[in-house]
């Protein structure tokens, strides 16, 4: 088997928390970002864009999602406020893929939808074929109107996923995987 197959044979997620410093270097970083571009793009639309959460911009995000679970729920202790915090804080480098999928003459949204999707998994694919582990996800903070637009999404754009990333804490088990045979059919 080759390295790619392996790799892909291979890559798992890593729990947010547990991936450390460093993150990618500026130009693992290009790297990356250059990586996940190269997918397909019915139309060379480019439904997608990034925003980079590093360093201090890390909880400044964090605080932002602190602050619009609080307002949504004042019943929240401090204990629960700083899980919300560190939401973006846990790994060095947090990229987010923002969806910006819409009506098109010739192109389906759906298909603009899955192209963000594909960056997500080329992003992850990519980053782990750096070394470092990731792990993609979409909490609440994804979906919410005002969140979104606190760290500056548009109306019309979505969160694909953020994608955590970092060193990995070393080997991870893997989890139950699909048995093929129940999920393949033929015409």
């Amino acid at each position: 088997m080759n390295e790619t197959l392996e790799l892909l044979a291979s890559r798992r997620s890593a729990p947010a928390a547990s991936l450390s410093e460093p993150g990618p270097s500026p130009e693992e970083l290009e790297s990356l970002l250059k990586i996940a571009s190269r997918v397909p793009d019915h139309g060379k639309l480019v439904p997608w864009r990034y925003i980079l959460f590093e360093g201090a911009a890390r909880h400044r995000a964090g605080q932002i999602i602190a602050d619009t679970y609080a307002k949504a729920h004042p019943e929240a202790d401090e204990a629960k406020l700083d899980i919300e915090r560190k939401r973006l804080a846990l790994a060095p480098l947090v990229i987010a893929v923002v969806c910006r999928a819409g009506p098109h003459e010739k192109i389906p949204e759906w298909e603009q939808v899955m192209t963000c999707g594909a960056v997500c998994m080329n992003l992850t694919i990519a980053a782990n074929a750096q070394g470092f582990a990731t792990v993609w996800l979409s909490e609440w903070y994804a979906y919410d109107p005002a969140v979104l637009a606190l760290l500056g999404l548009e109306p019309n754009e979505k969160i694909a996923g953020f994608i955590h990333i970092g060193k990995p804490p070393g080997p991870r088990d893997d989890r139950p995987r699909p048995v093929i045979a129940d999920i393949v059919t033929r015409f």
